[in-house]
């Protein structure tokens, strides 16, 4: 039997097995063939994509940009907090900015020389790019929208971590701001921070999600 609750496809047979009551549920099972108007297939989300092009070998994702406010919040914050290190710092003094590129990598591993500190920068997968205006981190007028109240559009950003709950107790001590706990909302085991300038950022364990 299928039923379905909150806009989810659930099976009924999951809960009767796993003797958890429906009210209690926080991972239902999520089939593709949800509401219309919620979702697409899977096969229509299949015949929507185009085969992958030749000219694209080679190409991968490199980064994301976020404006920053005041650049020495957001890097102790992207540093101290979450464990990143700065690959590369570019001043475009002429235009007013500066950028600060972030990733998960060793220290000791970026280059001292700027040419190859640069390429190895831009050739590092999933970097965050940190654009700082000059004159923003005085100027009370400026404040960035993270895009999650209207009119919305990004969302968030998302980071892995070995254990969710664990990264989010090292969090409240540090005093981060939160969206939402582990054990808050309806889905358990995710937490949502905010950066310095309000971003979100989804912390999630990928083991976890494969059960989603």
């Amino acid at each position: 039997m299928i039923l379905v609750r909150n806009g989810f496809t659930l099976n009924r047979l999951y809960f009767l097995k796993s003797k958890v009551p429906l009210s209690q549920t926080t991972f239902p099972v999520w089939k593709s063939n949800l509401c219309s108007k919620m979702a697409l297939t899977e096969e229509e989300a299949k015949n929507a994509c185009a085969a992958i092009p030749a000219e694209t070998e080679g190409f991968f994702m490199q980064q994301t940009m976020l404006r920053v406010k005041d650049p020495k919040k957001s890097l102790d914050f992207y540093t101290r907090v979450l464990g990143m290190t700065l690959l590369l710092k570019m001043d475009v003094p002429n235009l007013e900015f500066s950028l600060y590129f972030m990733g998960y990598e060793k220290p000791e591993d970026v280059p001292t020389d700027p040419k190859a500190r640069a390429e190895f920068a831009f050739s590092r997968r999933a970097t965050l790019e940190l654009t700082h205006n000059y004159g923003s981190e005085t100027d009370d007028k400026v404040k960035y929208h993270n895009g999650n109240s209207e009119p919305r559009g990004f969302g968030h950003i998302g980071i892995a971590v070995p254990d969710v709950y664990a990264a989010s107790e090292r969090f409240e001590k540090l005093g981060v701001s939160f969206i939402k706990k582990p054990d808050g909302g309806k889905m358990k085991g995710l937490a949502f921070i905010q950066d310095p300038d309000g971003y979100w950022i989804e912390i999630l364990n990928y083991k976890r999600m494969g059960r989603v």
